[in-house]
């Protein structure tokens, strides 16, 4: 897509079509980081202060990269009370392994 860029003030501007715009999840007011490689200008939505955003999909093959080594430890919390009872599971009970639920073969028992 071909835009056109215009003098603003002692800079230069590119008006996004609004389809572009909300492609990219993109109001008025939204931030972004203009990325110069070479002759490319790339933009994208900033990212937001104060928090880093991950994926699930991302999280998952982090921990299939760091492998089941780098598994926390485990917390004694001591009994439940309250509202937070959760229920048994699996993994809670010790039957499968971290190692297990990254490889989406939790339902093999040990």
């Amino acid at each position: 897509m071909k835009v056109k860029v215009s003098k603003w003030g002692n800079s230069l501007g590119v008006r996004l079509p609004k389809a572009a715009a909300e492609a990219a999840g993109l109001s008025e007011g939204s931030e972004v980081d203009v990325v110069v490689e070479g002759r490319e200008l790339r933009l994208k939505p900033a990212a937001p202060v104060g928090y880093t955003r991950y994926r699930l999909a991302d999280l998952v093959a982090e921990a299939k990269r760091l492998g089941p080594e780098n598994e926390p430890p485990t917390v004694d919390w001591g009994p439940d009370r309250g509202e937070e009872i959760l229920p048994e599971d699996e993994y809670s009970r010790g039957e499968i392994t971290f190692e297990d639920l990254t490889r989406h073969d939790a339902s093999r028992k040990r």
